[in-house]
């Protein structure tokens, strides 16, 4: 029999319609993360008139969903890492959409923080878990790229509240976009039959007929075959995943990763939550559920053109050019009074911190090998979360303060440049795939030796 060596074979095949459908799937869930983002942010001046809050009382509401997203990441991702992801996911998409749903019947600010909390609970565990299996499954030169794609969804997501804010919020109330939150329900049986389990974990588990379906899936050359046997992974670093992040020279960067996770999502909540109300405050002739549809619309092509660049040219670079310029194009936000420039630069801006968190995302789960990968995303997530929960109180406490327009974006953009310093320290030599590149180098080697 002949050993197959499954990550090789992943790597090095073809996309086709078995990758295609993985990021399908993947990015139809991450629409609906993208819209639970801005879905608030869009909601946010109803709720406030319906139950008379202040802004600092917005802001404290806004980061109950992060806290939830927050534990969901450090819960999740590791046992996800344990037992399998495709089960993590679905059992979290369904906790997700529930209560989501189940906010629209929301009588008071309890009721609707307790199923905010609830249902970013399953949302945090979602994207750690999505972004690990399509890195897995995704060929060697186009993992940033596919899920940069998976991605966009997130940016659409965005999108689609901002425009059916405008559209429902006047005819049937805030409620209603909610209700539409509880539809990916109806698809998870679909999701169940359709999606494959992590490559990593079912070699682990010895799972060879499982594998094996799936192999002639990536690779249609090998139907019909059984004459084979799969490798176990070489290197399999045992322990308790978040500890190993720790380990074997990663400590500083895991650190430099949860930083610049802090600085990108600060910026990308405190904005989608407090745009509408910045803007609609200025006196300009126009919603601010405009500029808020602008910076996801130019959040799509960050995402879909960042991963391009990130495959072509390695992220890092990438994401030092995209933090830089979201902390520019923020500073000028405040100083520009010409409408067509505000939506270019809301444009750049949704594009350069929504576009670098998603390549981060990307950078991220490529960083750690893929027993503790979706601990590496889930961790730097969840403590990511940490400054996205400030991001709202931010944002809420400047209002309050009644500071000059242009002072309000200048909080926003300072955290693009410290999320700058910290990519810039990032060690790649003690990178997952710098460690495995060294490793086939020295096979290679021995091999011909």
């Amino acid at each position: 029999m002949s050993a197959i060596d499954l990550q090789r074979v992943i790597d090095g095949a073809k996309f086709n319609r078995f990758h295609g459908l993985i990021v399908f799937w993947y990015a139809f869930v991450i629409i609906f993360d993208g819209y639970d983002l801005v879905i608030y942010g869009t909601v946010l001046p109803q709720l406030m008139n319906e139950w008379g809050m202040t802004p600092a009382e917005v802001g404290s509401l806004g980061s109950v969903a992060l806290i939830g997203m927050m534990i969901g990441s450090f819960i999740f991702g590791p046992l996800a890492d344990k037992v399998g992801r495709k089960n993590v996911i679905l059992f979290c998409l369904a906790l997700f959409s529930f209560f989501t749903g189940i906010i629209g019947f929301s009588t008071n600010t309890m009721q609707f923080a307790v199923y905010r909390f609830i249902s970013g609970l399953g949302l945090g565990g979602v994207m750690p878990n999505a972004i690990a299996l399509v890195t897995e499954y995704a060929p060697k030169k186009l993992k940033s790229t596919l899920v940069s794609i998976m991605f966009s969804g997130y940016s659409a997501g965005g999108v689609m509240a901002a425009a059916l804010g405008l559209l429902l919020i006047e005819p049937f109330g805030w409620r209603a976009l909610f209700f539409i939150g509880a539809l990916p329900l109806l698809v998870l049986p679909f999701m169940y039959k359709t999606l494959p389990e992590s490559p990593n974990y079912l070699l682990i588990n010895n799972k060879q007929e499982k594998i094996g379906t799936i192999l002639t899936k990536i690779e249609p050359a090998f139907s019909g075959r059984n004459d084979f046997v799969f490798k176990q992974p070489g290197h399999i670093e045992r322990g308790v995943p978040v500890v190993q992040l720790f380990k074997n020279g990663r400590a500083g960067s895991t650190l430099l990763l949860w930083v610049a996770f802090f600085m990108c999502l600060l910026m990308i909540y405190g904005l989608n939550t407090w745009l509408p109300k910045l803007f609609d405050g200025a006196g300009l002739p126009v919603s601010g559920l405009v500029f808020l549809l602008a910076m996801n619309l130019g959040a799509i092509f960050g995402a879909i053109f960042g991963g391009k660049w990130a495959d072509m040219w390695r992220p890092k670079p990438v994401l030092l050019i995209f933090f830089l310029t979201a902390a520019a194009s923020l500073a000028l936000l405040g100083l520009v009074k010409n409408l067509f420039l505000l939506y270019v630069l809301v444009a750049i801006a949704g594009a350069t911190t929504i576009g670098t968190q998603i390549i981060s995302n990307a950078y991220t789960s490529q960083y750690y090998p893929a027993e503790m990968r979706s601990s590496g995303v889930g961790w730097a997530l969840g403590v990511g979360r940490l400054c996205a929960i400030a991001g709202p109180i931010i944002g809420g406490i400047a209002l309050s303060f009644s500071l000059p327009f242009y002072q309000n974006f200048l909080v926003f953009a300072i955290p693009g440049l410290v999320g700058a310093a910290a990519m810039l320290f990032v060690q790649e030599k003690h990178a997952h795939f710098f460690v495995e590149a060294k490793f086939r180098v020295r096979v290679k080697e021995n091999i011909e030796v």
